[in-house]
């Protein structure tokens, strides 16, 4: 047993930070992105031809919010490819397949995370927006220098744990043969017919990282808090 794991462990390491925490990290940072954009358009009051994009926004939170996220990867990875529009897409859309994982990660993650900043920015008081609008500041000035860094410290903890669910959600990218930890696991088991323990031990890889980053994001809430109460 310990023979297989001193193996298998540095594969296991390797696929994680050369596979797992980049997808993770760089489908966070674009659905981050998205989230903002898309909250932004919700929050807004404009009339018109706007609301065409408002209700384009809401239905694009609605279905990622509705659907499994391993039927999304299945849809942009396998999917894709069937969509043949004569003339423009012949050949359908075919996509590597770890940059099908980013932007299936990226949508899903800024479907959800756009519902946290949203009310993040809906629980500032409104005398906030008052008070920047009577020494003179424009609504994008109010918005980034009084608004966001206020939502900052109530969206953060939802937003963290969102990245650490997204870390492990990431074992999903294996069923788009993204050679992530858990599909590595699962070659090394069905060479070693050792599942159990390969299993356990991508487990316990897991269970580690996040813990690291449940750490930083306790450390990161208390440094915001200490800085706001300063300020």
């Amino acid at each position: 047993m310990w023979e297989i794991i001193r193996t298998s462990l540095p594969q296991l390491l390797a696929a994680g930070f050369k596979y797992t925490i980049p997808l993770a990290l760089i489908s966070f940072f674009f659905g981050l992105i998205i989230a903002l954009i898309a909250a932004l358009i919700r929050l807004s009051h404009q009339r018109g031809p706007f609301m065409i994009l408002k209700w384009f926004v809401q239905f694009y939170v609605w279905l990622f919010r509705s659907t499994p996220l391993l039927v999304q990867l299945f849809i942009v990875f396998f999917g894709l490819p069937y969509l043949r529009i004569r003339g423009i897409l012949p050949h359908g859309i075919k996509l590597e397949p770890f940059t099908a994982g980013i932007i299936t990660f990226s949508l899903n993650t800024g479907a959800y995370a756009s519902e946290t900043i949203r009310a993040a920015i809906s629980s500032v008081d409104r005398g906030q927006w008052e008070a920047g609008a009577a020494i003179g500041m424009t609504r994008l000035q109010i918005l980034w220098r009084i608004i966001i860094p206020q939502a900052l410290r109530v969206a953060l903890p939802p937003l963290s744990n969102s990245f650490i669910s997204l870390v492990k959600d990431t074992s999903l990218a294996a069923s788009i043969t993204i050679m992530e930890m858990f599909e590595v696991s699962q070659q090394i088991a069905a060479a070693n017919y050792q599942p159990l323990l390969m299993y356990t031990l991508v487990a316990l890889i897991y269970a580690v990282f996040t813990t690291v980053l449940s750490v930083l994001q306790h450390y990161l809430e208390k440094r915001l808090g200490s800085q706001l109460e300063i300020s």
